[in-house]
C-alpha cells in the first residue's frame, strides 16, 4: 500500500514557477514509476509527466514539454514537478500517482495509488 500527499499548489502569475512535491509513504516506493496528471472542471484528466523507478528514465505531455521537470529522491520517498513558464492553460487540479511497475507509462490505469491532488491556479 502507497500513500501519495502533493503539496507546493498555489496561485502565480503567468510566467511564473512552482514546485510541486509528493511524498509517499510504502516501502514500494523506490521501485514504483510515478507520474503527475492534472484535471480541469468539466475534462478529463490529463497526462503530465511520469518517471521511471530509478529516475533516469522520463516522458512528458507535449503541453509542457520543455516547461515542466519531474525528478525523484528515492531516498525521500519523494517526487517532485518543478514548473517554469507556467501558462493560464496549466490551471488545474495536479495528481500524483504511483504504479506497481517500475517502468513508466503515460496512461492513468498504469497507476494504482493516487494523492488527493493540489490545486495550481495561474493568472494572465
Amino acid at each position: 500500500q502507497v500513500q501519495l500527499v502533493e503539496s507546493g499548489g498555489g496561485l502565480v502569475q503567468a510566467g511564473g514557477s512552482l514546485r510541486l512535491n509528493c511524498a509517499a509513504s510504502g516501502r514500494t516506493f523506490s521501485s514504483s514509476a510515478m507520474g503527475w496528471f492534472r484535471r480541469v472542471p468539466g475534462k478529463e484528466r490529463e497526462f503530465v509527466s511520469a518517471t521511471d523507478w530509478s529516475g533516469g528514465n522520463k516522458i512528458y505531455a507535449d503541453s509542457v514539454k520543455g516547461r515542466f521537470t519531474i525528478s525523484r529522491d528515492n531516498a525521500k520517498n519523494t517526487v517532485y514537478l518543478q514548473m517554469n513558464s507556467l501558462k493560464p492553460e496549466d490551471t488545474a487540479v495536479y495528481y500524483c500517482a504511483a504504479s506497481r511497475h517500475s517502468v513508466l507509462h503515460y496512461e492513468s490505469p498504469w497507476y494504482t495509488y493516487w494523492g488527493q491532488g493540489t490545486q495550481v491556479t495561474v493568472s494572465s
